[in-house]
């Protein structure tokens, strides 16, 4: 018989060049394990309908098994003549059973297996990808507990605007993958529906029993047309979209951290193991990790761009194009792993500069907004509010000092009460950054019982 799966119907051998430009073994073989999960499965199946024997079953179990062993520890010896992974494994299975191996492909064609092994891949992936978030969230939520008495400056525009507790800070960023965890997660219940059985594209004419295998793989359902499976790969789609917000994530903590290790900022102290140094300059601390994490992200979000031009005018049902998703989907999957990988123990020892955080927190008119709201407090109609305190800062930036440096006059004033100064004395009270603090009320916000209570929340929740 010839060795490819589809020979019967060529006379001729096919042309070198052509094996080497159409084969994927090169990188699908990291579906082997799941392949031989879907195919014990499938012939499980067989046997209950009667399409083969019991004892047939056992024999392509056990030789699956065997198969998969001898992939693990190395021994197959992979030719790109033979295309692809699936096909390697049926024509292991057939040198080890003869004609019993040639029965495993009954019912099914590469259209459906190949796109169930790939969602059994990505359920996996997805799984392995949780517990790296996870491991990320717990990091960030040390820190919070660690650095839980420091006062930051809060910014927008990359300009300092309220003061906010260190804790609050790295909750945000809890709070950011979180939503990613949540987003792979609904992403999952989309790829947990089961292809196998729709074969090429219309389905078989074989008494396959579908359901029994969405049970022995642990699929939520069936997929319901069998058309749409042949084609089907917006969950890949998703996936690398929820990859890319992740990496996003990541890149927008790197900017960060990158900016604040600078002498400018000097909020950071980065660990050693985490930096690089330079070939020239001896007092370089770079932060290589940061750049390369928000430079990977870069890879990841041109993989999803590469998967919609991809499918995107691709007619039904299987075209030879969607050969070209695994390769953009697993570099996705292997580059966000390894930036997660290197996130979570870089979060986990790296520690503030409290002294020169603690040195410059007045700065920047942090009290400003806090004292505008305690204005409105005092029945200032907001708009009025926020131009008496934008004049206020306006006249301490001629003077070159802090809201607090005025004297209480010019508090009165601004609030149309000249010369009355137990007034000013009383604005004055919400000025400086402990007492910015100390007014926040809202929920979600930077108060410190707030802050409080949402660190111990995560710390129940992640199991800290």
């Amino acid at each position: 018989m010839s060795q490819k799966t589809w020979g019967g119907r060529f006379e001729g051998g096919t042309d070198a060049q052509v094996e080497k430009f159409t084969e994927s073994i090169t990188f699908d073989r990291r579906l082997f394990r799941h392949d031989i999960r879907a195919s014990r499965a499938h012939a499980a199946m067989l046997a209950e309908v009667g399409l083969i024997s019991a004892a047939e079953a056992e024999a392509i179990r056990a030789a699956l098994d065997e198969i998969g062993t001898e992939i693990e520890a190395g021994k197959m010896e992979f030719s790109i003549s033979l295309e692809d992974i699936h096909t390697h494994i049926e024509r292991a299975l057939i040198a080890r059973l003869g004609d019993v191996g040639r029965k495993l492909h009954t019912g099914r064609s590469r259209n459906d297996q190949i796109v169930t092994d790939v969602k059994l891949w990505v359920r996996d992936a997805i799984d392995d990808l949780d517990g790296l978030l996870v491991e990320l969230q717990r990091a960030f939520v040390g820190s919070a507990e660690r650095e839980s008495g420091v006062v930051l400056p809060g910014y927008t525009h990359l300009q300092r605007a309220q003061p906010v507790l260190a804790a609050h800070y790295f909750l945000a960023y809890v709070e950011k993958f979180q939503r990613d965890r949540e987003r792979l997660a609904d992403c999952r219940k989309r790829v947990n529906v089961l292809p196998l059985g729709a074969a090429a594209l219309a389905g078989s004419s074989l008494p396959i029993d579908r359901e029994s295998v969405r049970q022995a793989l642990g699929f939520d359902s069936v997929a319901r047309n069998s058309l749409d499976v042949s084609s089907d790969r917006d969950f890949l789609l998703e996936f690398v979209f929820a990859l890319s917000l992740i990496a996003t994530h990541l890149s927008g903590w790197a900017e960060e951290w990158v900016i604040w290790s600078t002498t400018e900022f000097n909020f950071l102290d980065l660990p050693d193991a985490f930096c690089t140094g330079s070939s020239i300059m001896p007092h370089k601390k770079n932060p290589d990790v940061l750049e390369l994490t928000r430079g990977k992200t870069g890879r990841v979000i041109g993989a999803l761009q590469g998967l919609f031009v991809l499918v995107k005018g691709l007619p039904l049902a299987y075209n030879r194009d969607l050969q070209e998703d695994k390769q953009a989907v697993f570099d996705a999957y292997d580059t966000v792993c390894g930036c997660l990988a290197v996130a979570a123990p870089l979060v986990a020892q790296t520690k503030l500069r409290r002294d020169v955080i603690a040195s410059r927190i007045e700065d920047g008119f942090l009290d400003a907004t806090t004292l505008m709201e305690g204005l409105i407090a005092r029945g200032v109609p907001m708009r009025s509010a926020h131009e008496a305190v934008g004049k206020l800062v306006r006249l301490c930036e001629q003077r070159r000092c802090r809201l607090a440096d005025l004297p209480d006059a010019e508090f009165a004033t601004a609030v149309g009460e000249p010369g009355t100064s137990a007034t000013g004395a009383a604005i004055k009270q919400s000025l400086g950054v402990a007492n910015a603090l100390a007014a926040f009320k809202s929920y979600g916000s930077t108060a410190p019982a707030e802050v409080a209570r949402q660190l111990a929340d995560w710390k129940t929740k992640l199991g800290v």
